[in-house]
């Protein structure tokens, strides 16, 4: 009997097919075939919020290809992942083939391995509708939000301008943040570290530091040390001052590993460690999961599906990670009995496993040659992390010292030693080891030196991919899969930008649509409310309620408030600022305005008039010198500001008018020349295209803005699109959604 096996990644189909016989055929549907329509809603409000799918022009070949070989076929397997998003693939692409979604046939795995693959092959199981249907109610939700709030953004604000329902919810974290920033103020406060010098004993450390925790009468918090004339005070009381240990303090601690990697733990975790974005650590991730080609074995999947909440680890995984702890570290690391790790996502799926490598024992090093860089970083990292949830806990021995003196005054010391270094062997973290002297009480020490330090309270960091990632799963707001694309979203669309320290800084327009959708949308961005949504759509993927029900909730409010403030709201109360100014070229006033770029000053005689000038924070900007000279003059160049951002500008202007783009580089080599860097430019009329840097060398270019991926099916590189990405070759089809 032949069978046809589909897929929804050509990489995934490439790898899977080596498992299978001459019976078996493998395809890919690239993604979706059927969605909602780019052209329009694409939803019936009147009529219980139908849908309107649709297979997009794009898809229709693809969509042929499959609906042939299924009738060449004797049986259709939809072997597409198992989350919301991988069921409702399978259940559009039955209505595609014209099979009943009640008689098709479902397939799942969480590893593309041998033994997995046969697995699934043996227990097929019917479409999970309870996950489709949640599916649905989110892409509704979504789309109800994005279709209809971001016309009233372009309306009221700026053309170019999107809003989301989760995506607006993490503007406002990142602008909430930002104002705690410029409202800080720093506060002075100081602390005094002493040097003390113990008894001579033989191997032990003589000198040690010790700060001072309590003054007479008064244990010290953090600033109760506000100035220099407070520590001056100090060290005269503690002038010629005798010391001698009050009291030590040992007690063994044992310290278990961390679980195994979550979607959002890995994407927090890769950022601390390896600097990776959440949207980087995923691209590596599927990578690694929908298998490398390994020299003599072809293409493998070397971890799990990557898109979990779910902490458990397989059986077999146990076994053979305590095997090969066993074999490689000795039996005082292996474990008598698997360590099990709860979930704390009350939604978690139990069936679901965490991100672990396929094989206990591939080790890392086994891969360094067949992985780019980047990739076996990160295999390396998740390799290590799900071995080490299998090792003995580390044992530490933690010793605190208390030093007082003959003028009331304490100083304590911390330290500590491991005695057992357990998991900390194959995944050690960031604390080091402090060894303190042997002593007991009453043993004298001498005081060597006081050392007095001013220091400045600061202000809360910026977020960056891992903490604001953590603080959307600690509000219950996005799911495994939602992470990495909103945050590649909102930078995307023009909301935030990256400082020097790769954190998340808002940009000026960030900052009035938060503030419009906060005074005039509160339940679109209000964190407990959206975190109820995503309740909701948990609850459908159990069965528990209905998704139309919960899309009417939601929309019946927001369509009436959004007729109501498109009626009550003026774009000239809301993006435009009088000023005293006067339009040079007609005398009418000219106004500030905000466009998606950024503040401007433009004439209020518009459209008869199209004067603007540029703006730095309301004021016009000074150009900056730089070394680069004129092509055309000889003349410096001067860094200028205009309305779609800084650029270089004959500094003989007007005289002479040259203009040069300053090149953005996004982290992409020419795909064309090899040599160059993809960076973005600005056309003659104002439109940003991405081109070669190399320019007239080379004469690649898009429109479109490349991920910085290229396509596994042609090559060429991957642009984001409205709402997928998908390959700028026009000819091939290729097209996912964002990870």
């Amino acid at each position: 009997m032949s069978t046809l096996v589909i897929v929804e990644s050509p990489t995934k189909a490439k790898t899977i097919s080596k498992f299978l016989g001459k019976d078996y055929t493998v395809k890919s549907s690239f993604g979706h075939l059927r969605d909602l329509p780019k052209s329009k809603l694409g939803v019936d409000t009147e009529h219980n919020f139908e849908p309107h799918y649709i297979v997009s022009r794009a898809k229709t070949k693809i969509a042929k290809e499959l609906k042939s070989a299924a009738k060449k076929c004797d049986e259709v397997l939809f072997a597409t992942d198992e989350d919301r998003e991988g069921e409702a693939i399978s259940w559009h692409l039955a209505f595609i083939l014209d099979i009943d979604p009640e008689d098709a046939k479902r397939i799942v795995f969480h590893e593309i391995t041998k033994t997995a693959i046969t697995h699934a092959l043996q227990n097929p199981r019917p479409l999970d509708m309870k996950m489709v249907h949640a599916q649905q109610a989110r892409r509704v939700l979504d789309r109800l939000v994005g279709y209809e709030l971001s016309p009233f953004l372009w309306r009221k604000v700026a053309r170019g301008l999107s809003a989301g329902r989760v995506q607006s919810v993490a503007v406002r974290l990142i602008c909430e943040r930002e104002r705690e920033i410029q409202a800080f103020k720093s506060e002075e406060y100081w602390t005094l570290e002493g040097t003390f010098i113990a008894p001579e004993k033989a191997g032990e450390p003589k000198e040690f530091s010790a700060k001072l925790f309590s003054m007479p009468g008064k244990k010290l918090e953090k600033l109760d040390l506000k100035n220099k004339e407070q520590i001056d005070k100090i060290l005269s009381d503690l002038k010629d001052a005798r010391y001698a240990v009050a009291g030590v303090e040992e007690k063994k601690i044992k310290r278990v590993p961390p679980p195994p990697f979550t979607t959002s733990a890995l994407q927090q975790e890769a950022h601390h460690r390896l600097g990776f974005s959440a949207k980087q650590t995923m691209m590596l991730a599927q990578q690694l999961y929908e298998g490398v080609e390994l020299t003599g074995e072809g293409a493998a999947g070397l971890i799990t599906y990557m898109r979990t909440d779910s902490v458990n680890l397989s059986e077999k995984f146990l076994d053979d990670a305590k095997n090969y702890v066993q074999k490689t570290f000795g039996s005082q690391y292996a474990l008598t009995a698997p360590r099990v790790f709860r979930n704390k996502s009350k939604n978690a799926q139990e069936a679901h496993e965490s991100i672990r490598p396929t094989e206990a024992g591939r080790a890392p090093d086994q891969l360094k040659d067949h992985l780019e860089k980047n990739q076996f970083r990160l295999y390396d990292l998740i390799w290590r992390r799900a071995l080490a949830t299998q090792m003995a806990a580390a044992e530490l021995k933690a010793t605190a010292i208390d030093i007082a003196c003959d003028k009331n005054y304490d100083f304590k010391a911390n330290g500590q030693q491991i005695i057992f270094d357990g998991f900390l062997q194959l995944y050690p973290d960031k604390s080091k080891e402090n060894y303190l002297p042997r002593l007991k009480k009453d043993d004298e020490v001498s005081c060597k030196e006081l050392k007095p330090e001013q220091h400045f309270t600061e202000p809360p960091a910026r977020y960056n991919d891992a903490t604001l990632v953590k603080t959307l799963e600690d509000y219950g707001i996005g799911r495994p899969s939602t992470y990495a694309p909103t945050i590649a979203t909102i930078e995307d669309r023009g909301y935030i930008e990256r400082d020097d320290k790769k954190r998340l800084a808002p940009k000026e327009i960030a900052f009035l649509v938060n503030d419009l959708l906060v005074k005039h949308f509160p339940h679109v961005v209000d964190f407990k409310f959206t975190a109820e949504i995503e309740d909701s759509l948990d609850q459908i993927a159990r069965g528990q309620k209905q998704w139309q029900p919960v899309v009417a909730d939601f929309y019946g409010p927001f369509e009436k408030n959004l007729r109501q403030k498109d009626q009550e709201l003026k774009k000239s109360d809301i993006a435009q600022e009088k000023t005293d100014e006067v339009c040079e070229k007609c005398g009418s006033p000219m106004l500030i305005k905000m466009g998606r770029f950024g503040k401007f000053m433009a004439c209020s005689n518009f459209p008869e008039c199209k004067n603007t000038k540029n703006l730095n924070g309301g004021k016009s900007a000074e150009p900056e010198p730089t070394d680069e000279i004129c092509e055309k003059c000889g003349s410096p160049m001067l860094k200028r500001q205009g309305r779609y951002g800084p650029f270089l500008g004959c500094s003989k202007y007007p005289a002479c008018k040259n203009i040069k783009n300053i090149d953005v580089k996004i982290n992409l080599k020419c795909p064309k020349c090899g040599a160059g860097d993809v960076v973005a430019k600005r056309s003659k009329r104002g439109k940003t295209f991405y081109g070669c840097n190399r320019y007239p060398d080379c004469d690649f270019a898009l429109w479109d803005k490349p991920t910085g991926e290229l396509c596994p099916d042609c090559g060429k590189p991957l642009v984001f699109g409205k709402e997928k990405t998908r390959c700028s070759n026009k000819e091939c089809s290729y097209e996912k959604n964002p990870a």
